[in-house]
C-alpha cells in the first residue's frame, strides 16, 4: 500500500510568568543557572524555559492537563509509527496565529491536527481510543475471518469450545445462511493464509457440531482501534 504523511501537529497554550526565584550571580566562567529545572513538572518536553534567560524575563507553564495529552499523544504515536510537531502558540508571531487555519475558531487547547486534516480538540478529547482512530495503523498480526454454520444443539457448549482457542479474539452470533462470525488473530509470519486456513479445517472445523466455514484472510489491514 502507498505510504501516506505520518505527522501530526499539536498545539498547546501555556501560561507565562516573570520568575521572581533569586538566582545567585554567575561565577566568571560558568554557565548562568536555569530558573525552573528543566523537565518540571507543568512543563511540556521542548517547550520548558530558556535556559539562559535572564532574571525577570517571561517563563512558560504548560498546565498538567495539556501536559497529560502530549505525553500521551507522543507515547502512542511512537508506538504506531507517527511522528508529532508540538506548537506552542504563546511562543508564535500573533500574526501567524490568526492566519493560521487549523486554530480558526478554537476556544480550548490543545488541538491535535491529523495528515488528513481530522481535529481533536480541548482535553477531554485525548483518550487512547480517539488517538488511536485519529492515527490509523497497519496491524501488526493476521486478522481473519470466518463464518460458521451450525448444526441444532447446545450453543453454550461451542462457544465455550470456541472461546478456549487462543486465536478467537471475537464472536458474532447472526442470524441468516450464516451462524457465527469469528474473527481471529494470528502472529505475523509466512503463509499467512494456509496457517489460517489449517487452523479453521483442522480445530474449528474439528467441532461436530460445525457443518460448515467459510473464511476471508485479508491482504491487507489497518486499524483505528487502540492496540
Amino acid at each position: 500500500m502507498p505510504d501516506e504523511p505520518r505527522e501530526l501537529t499539536l498545539y498547546v497554550q501555556s501560561k507565562k510568568a516573570v520568575t521572581t526565584f533569586y538566582r545567585a550571580p554567575a561565577t566568571s566562567g560558568s554557565a548562568p543557572m536555569s530558573t525552573v529545572a528543566p523537565g518540571a513538572p507543568g512543563i511540556a518536553p521542548g517547550i520548558g524555559p530558556d535556559e539562559s534567560s535572564a532574571l525577570g524575563e517571561p517563563v512558560y507553564f504548560l498546565s498538567d492537563e495539556q501536559a497529560r495529552c502530549v505525553a500521551l499523544t507522543e507515547d502512542i504515536a511512537e508506538k504506531r509509527g507517527y511522528k508529532v510537531h508540538v506548537i506552542d502558540v504563546e511562543k508564535v508571531g500573533r500574526l501567524e496565529r490568526i492566519i493560521t487555519e487549523h486554530l480558526r475558531g478554537v476556544t480550548t487547547f490543545p488541538v491535535l491536527i491529523s495528515p488528513l486534516g481530522q481535529r481533536l480538540e480541548g482535553t477531554a478529547m485525548f483518550t487512547e481510543d480517539e488517538l488511536a482512530a485519529i492515527m490509523p495503523t497497519e496491524l501488526k498480526s493476521v486478522r481473519a475471518f470466518s463464518y460458521l454454520k451450525v448444526r441444532g444443539g447446545d450453543l453454550d457448549r461451542i462457544r465455550r469450545l470456541l472461546e478456549s482457542l487462543p486465536e478467537v479474539k471475537e464472536l458474532h452470533f447472526l442470524t441468516g445462511d450464516w451462524d457465527i462470525l469469528v474473527v481471529l488473530d494470528f502472529e505475523s509470519g509466512t503463509s499467512n493464509k494456509r496457517r489460517v486456513l489449517d487452523f479453521v479445517t483442522d480445530r474449528i472445523r474439528g467441532i461436530p457440531e460445525i457443518l460448515d466455514t467459510s473464511t476471508v484472510v485479508p491482504e491487507y489491514s489497518l486499524t483505528k482501534f487502540a492496540i
